[in-house]
């Protein structure tokens, strides 16, 4: 038996067949290298330079592989470029998932582990946020995880198979072989360390007005490792008979962007450059996860909620690699 992981050569799928791998499961790797890296791909993996859009080759692939289990990450996730073109996300993550899932339900596939996010909540009643809040997205990037979460409802009951959506929050840090290469950078943390290191400019710092401490947005950072315990132990709940149901990821602690930096600071031993420009739209002061029912269900514990250990690991990646992945 072997696990799908889609999306494997970006960021968090390369961590997932990392530790897949290393868990003694047999990985098979689809990814059409738009984003992600093949270098990233970790050796021991079977690569598939391919789309989930592509009907024929999923029924090759599910064909000549026993598949067990599918992780499925492939997906775009920038919510400014979700606003810009809406329809590359609902044809990417909505009829790309659509497709897959049609192509595994003929194969038999049973289970499937989805890369969902805590923007499938948008503006949220309260925090921490737990999985009862309304799921109200506010941009094209979260209402394609959301609809996808949708079709994974109905097609459960349809078709006979079990799953887990895992809402992420801000998914960061790095293991000693796979980081953070993405172009455009979107994500805090790489950005400060280009800041830092005189790669882009001052870092730019969206707001100073909010109703925190510093007055900074505050986010709650999750430890890419750990977000991959969660998976893989999605997938023993569900080999063992556990239900489809949705879970939330976090630390259940929040850092503002100004905390983060001084992590960076101390980590690094240098000055960030950074300027406060304009709030962006959209932004809220404080989302934090409740993740009291991984806990529970899972028995999931983020074992890296230190800001500074997240930061720590993901230097260290950067400087073994500060070209990335050199593609």
């Amino acid at each position: 038996m072997a696990i799908l992981v889609t999306g494997g050569a970006g960021y968090i799928g390369s961590v997932a067949t990392e530790l897949l791998l290393a868990a003694g499961e047999r990985v098979v790797v689809l990814d059409n290298l738009s984003r992600g890296h093949r270098a990233a791909v970790a050796p021991g993996a079977e690569f598939i330079e391919g789309d989930t859009r592509d009907r024929a080759l999923l029924q090759a692939l599910f064909g000549r592989h026993d598949i067990d289990t599918i992780m499925h990450f492939a997906a775009f996730a920038l919510v400014g470029e979700s606003v810009e073109h809406p329809a590359l996300y609902f044809e990417n993550n909505v009829n790309g998932t659509h497709t897959l899932l049609n192509a595994a339900v003929d194969a038999g596939v049973k289970r499937v582990i989805f890369s969902s996010t805590c923007a499938t909540y948008g503006f949220p009643d309260r925090i921490p946020l737990t999985e009862e809040l309304p799921t109200r997205p506010i941009n094209p990037y979260g209402l394609s995880k959301r609809m996808v979460e949708e079709i994974l409802e109905w097609y459960a009951k349809a078709y006979d198979f079990r799953y887990v959506a895992l809402r992420y929050f801000n998914a960061c840090g790095a293991t000693e072989v796979h980081g953070e290469d993405h172009e455009p950078e979107t994500h805090l943390i790489p950005n400060v360390f280009r800041a830092i290191t005189g790669e882009g400019g001052p870092l730019k710092v969206f707001g100073d007005d909010y109703a925190t401490p510093d007055g900074t947005c505050i986010r709650d950072y999750v430890h890419v490792t750990d977000l991959i315990d969660a998976h893989i132990r999605s997938v023993r709940y569900l080999r063992e008979g556990g239900m489809s149901d949705y879970f939330n990821l976090g630390t259940e602690t929040g850092n503002s962007v100004l905390e983060v930096i001084r992590a960076v600071e101390r980590v690094t031993g240098g000055a960030v450059p950074y300027a406060f420009a304009a709030r962006r739209p959209g932004d809220a002061d404080r989302l934090v996860a409740s993740s009291a029912k991984a806990r529970e269900v899972l028995g999931w514990q983020p074992r890296k909620r230190d800001i500074e250990v997240v930061v720590n690991d993901a230097w260290r990646w950067h400087q073994a690699h500060p070209g990335g992945y050199g593609d």
